[in-house]
């Protein structure tokens, strides 16, 4: 009877080990699943708060204070669930937004899309280079060093012939936009003044709907849903991934509107504790605020980080977002997954020409300011094309993979706000109003 029940013993602790290593190797692999999903959608929120945004934001917060936060919680599910509609449209059909475009409307509206994509490109490009420059003129160093150094960095990231190892690259840079955090806690903005923020909205001013509009443009840019849709596509995901990569997005929403609430947060209790009021338009402006409250060589430090992670990350997002744009409306190949060759030469030439044209515009001193201007009212122009062209896209997607109810209505309207702010921009850029 002992050796029967040490044998019973002995097989039921062998079931119990076995069914331990099934489950320790499902939870290895659900992991595992989660991690090879994550990732687009985080870089490309990363991407979303670049210097240009950041700036945007710092404004935001020297002239409205704590009642710019408010915005910047609403935009959360807006640019969630317009980039959501990116995924499906990716992970369902297989294909780039171009090549969407030109198979469902025609080659003349994808090289009109396409085409004004780039031009958009490198435009943002050139706000990217002047927040890297600036960031190195903190420290004396001259932007003919740090942007050859930059633009050699960012098209040498591409060549290394891998997707995954990109956006690793991509999203390590990105990280460096968290340094706001801390210039933010050593601000000590106040809950008081935040919650009184946050009840404050001055809609019968004309500024304050201008910055809402300006902060409504910018949250959802046109690369980045080119960008999206590519690399879902060149990451291998499928349908089965769906609903990680919704997650991904989600938490990439969260992120980079957190870090634009940071900003607001951040620049508005340095002014309350400094009592100035100054114009906001560069690296060096921003500093300027905070050196009195944290310290000359913190302010450069911390501030001086998130700028040049957010420029590094957006540089190489938007880049990627028109290459595969214009690739893929032509019909040439374009992964990141193939080392240079002759099949693919096409699309690294395009991408390395648009970091080295916008290199070259900013070294060159051309009139920067009226051109990042007019790069603005192509965005705003732009802006409702493209997110026409991605609700008209989604509608054709198999029935099962479409918005259906009051959440298709709810997204429909949020779209067409967006589409009505942008236009509204056009006018105060080109002095109509």
């Amino acid at each position: 009877m002992g050796t029967v029940g040490s044998a019973g013993a002995s097989g039921s602790s062998t079931v119990t080990g076995s069914a331990r290593s099934v489950d320790a190797s499902s939870r290895s692999v659900r992991r595992y699943r989660w991690l090879r999903v994550w990732g687009p959608g985080l870089i490309v929120m990363l991407a979303d708060t670049d210097a240009g945004c950041l700036i945007t934001a710092a404004q935001s917060g020297a002239q409205f204070g704590y009642a710019m936060v408010l915005p910047q919680l609403v935009l959360i599910p807006i640019l969630f669930m317009v980039q959501e509609m990116t995924v499906r449209l990716g992970i369902v059909t297989g294909k780039g937004h171009g090549a969407l475009i030109r198979e469902h409307f025609g080659l003349g509206w994808a090289i009109v899309s396409a085409g004004t994509l780039m031009l958009s490109v490198v435009g943002a490009l050139l706000t990217e280079f002047i927040g890297i420059a600036g960031v190195g003129e903190l420290f004396g160093v001259s932007k003919w060093v740090t942007i050859p150094l930059a633009t050699v960095l960012l098209v040498g990231i591409a060549f290394s012939g891998s997707y995954r190892r990109v956006e690793k690259i991509g999203v390590a840079l990105g990280l460096f936009e968290f340094t706001f955090v801390i210039a933010m806690v050593m601000a000590h903005p106040t809950t008081q003044d935040l919650v009184r923020g946050l009840g404050t909205i001055p809609v019968g001013n004309s500024a304050y709907v201008y910055l809402v509009a300006a902060n409504v443009g910018a949250v959802i840019m046109p690369w980045m849903i080119f960008y999206q849709q590519g690399a879902v596509i060149d990451k291998g995901l499928g349908v089965h991934d769906l609903g990680r990569e919704r997650r991904d997005t989600a938490i990439g929403a969260v992120v980079t509107q957190g870090i634009m609430i940071v900003s607001v947060v951040a620049t508005a209790a340095a002014l309350v504790r400094t009592g100035a009021h100054p114009q906001l338009d560069t690296v060096a402006d921003i500093v300027h605020i905070f050196a009195p409250v944290i310290g000359s060589w913190q302010a450069k430090t911390f501030i001086g980080a998130a700028m040049l992670g957010g420029a590094f990350v957006a540089a190489l997002v938007v880049a990627l977002a028109g290459t595969w744009g214009v690739t893929e409306v032509l019909g040439w190949k374009h992964s990141l997954n193939e080392r240079l060759d002759r099949r693919n030469i096409g699309f690294y030439t395009m991408y390395t020409l648009a970091h080295v044209i916008g290199a070259i515009l900013v070294l060159a001193d051309f009139d920067l300011v009226n051109l990042a201007v007019g790069v603005q009212v192509m965005n705003a122009m732009l802006l409702p094309i493209v997110l026409g062209f991605l609700l008209l896209l989604e509608a054709k997607l198999p029935k099962r993979y479409r918005m259906r109810g009051v959440y298709k209505w709810v997204v429909t309207a949020l779209c067409l706000i967006i589409m009505i702010f942008g236009l509204y921009m056009i006018g105060p850029l080109v002095g109509l109003w």
